[in-house]
């Protein structure tokens, strides 16, 4: 093991013993009246709908689309995150995104869940479900986010360059972002930026990301050059589909009741990804002559991007509107993608950052109190003030991620090394980072 990587686990193995023995749990003796056993379901059953979006959801929808080689790599990038990130945010990571901070980032009184209950509820996020319900949904938030950047380095990153990447990445970079939207006392939050699941936290932050490493790790060897087709899009579209069913959990689950609201955004979810599909794939029909599957799984996605931010404020028609814009829009940024010369394996620039953009600034148009009065009017309903704010939250969150993440990477770079030799990404990441095959073909 290279020192710098002994260096960085010594480290990081010392933080940990640090915050177990000075963190003990605390529980309350006894249910509060105000807990409701709905709504502490709802939220529940939606965190797990969540996970299950990053694994297998996410999982098999990027391992379909790369080649035979490199699809157990694939996988493995979305299912350890889910481990990683989950023991990352229990540590330390809900602390730094959550408790009480300052207007850019929380504190470490919630290090190792101190004082976060299993039973008594945080008023400050919700004041129905216990403290640790809401903090296990946002958790698997921060498990997706990073594994969606992954989807732009496939093939060719190593797997511990992408390990300490995805770790700092989440601490740096998402931990913030969560507190500036979601806390009380986040600079965006007091500002009045509307998003109601995540298009600036989640999508922007790793869509952008994934741009600014998909600018340096370099593109594939034999890139435009030598055909690189997906190798299973039945996987890619049975991923699609777990996509969408999780993401009800990740929208609706976002009113963290079962009430009106998360009917709301469960329906605006349903309406702005049904869109999407058929106006990516009519744009496909149009430019190229036939509709292709991959175009409709991907215009499903993209448009349950671009409603997240909204899903909870707008009108059904209004997530018709903003997933059909949605379609064309994501398909005419991924098409246009050679152009400027960077190599975005799967499109993640294309649909969630070109898609969380639409989404968050469509939620400055089409926001609605008669829909959600917690929220604000937007342009059409006569406060044009809310589309400059939600203009705010997007460069913010744009600069943020992507002068954070170019840091990080050539950090990591220098620290561990970030992408494989030539020879093993001839090979595949498959058999050169785990040893491993997806298919075993021998009779």
């Amino acid at each position: 093991m290279p020192r710098s990587l002994r260096s960085f686990t010594s480290l990081f193995s010392i933080a940990i013993v640090g915050l177990l023995i000075g963190s003990q749990p605390v529980f309350a003796a006894d249910q509060t009246a105000k807990i409701s056993g709905a709504d502490t379901c709802w939220t529940l059953i939606s965190a797990a709908m969540v996970l299950l979006m990053t694994a297998p959801g996410l999982a098999l929808f990027y391992g379909g689309m790369v080649r035979r080689k490199n699809v157990l790599s694939t996988l493995m990038h979305s299912f350890i995150l889910a481990a990683m990130v989950s023991v990352q945010w229990i540590l330390f990571g809900y602390s730094l995104a959550f408790s009480p901070g300052t207007a850019l980032i929380g504190g470490l009184g919630w290090i190792g869940l101190h004082g976060v209950s299993a039973s008594l509820p945080n008023p400050a996020y919700s004041a129905t479900i216990p403290h640790q319900a809401y903090m296990i949904f946002q958790c698997m938030f921060a498990v997706i986010t990073p594994a969606l950047i992954s989807g732009a380095f496939a093939e060719r990153i190593s797997f511990k360059g992408f390990f300490v990447f995805s770790l700092l990445w989440t601490t740096l970079i998402y931990d913030p972002l969560a507190h500036w939207v979601w806390a009380p006392e986040g600079w965006l939050h007091h500002l009045g930026a509307l998003d109601f699941a995540g298009g600036t936290v989640v999508h922007i932050s790793s869509g952008i990301s994934a741009l600014a490493t998909a600018w340096l790790i370099g593109k594939r060897r034999g890139y435009l050059r030598e055909p690189m087709p997906p190798h299973n899009l039945t996987l890619t579209l049975a991923g699609a589909g777990l996509l969408w069913f999780g993401w009800f959990g990740f929208n609706a689950g976002s009113a963290l009741a079962a009430n009106g609201l998360a009917v709301s955004a469960f329906v605006a979810t349903h309406a702005g990804a049904a869109a999407a599909a058929l106006g990516w794939m009519g744009a496909e029909w149009l430019v190229s002559g036939k509709p292709t599957v991959l175009g409709a799984a991907s215009g499903a996605v993209a448009g349950l991007v671009a409603i997240t931010p909204a899903s909870g404020y707008v009108s059904p028609v209004a997530a018709l509107v903003i997933g059909l814009v949605a379609g064309g829009l994501c398909f005419s940024a991924v098409r246009m993608k050679p152009r400027f010369g960077y190599d975005d394996a799967l499109d993640v620039v294309g649909v969630h950052a070109v898609g969380g953009i639409w989404g968050a600034l469509a939620t400055g148009i089409f926001a609605d109190i008669a829909i959600n009065a917690g929220g604000a009017n937007g342009l059409l309903y006569g406060h044009p003030s809310q589309l400059f704010i939600q203009l705010i939250a997007v460069l913010s969150t744009v600069g943020f991620a992507f002068v954070g993440s170019v840091i990080l990477f050539k950090a990591v770079d220098a620290m561990v090394g970030i992408r494989v030799d030539e020879e093993e990404e001839h090979l595949g990441l498959d058999l050169g980072e785990h040893d491993e095959a997806a298919y075993a073909l021998e009779a």
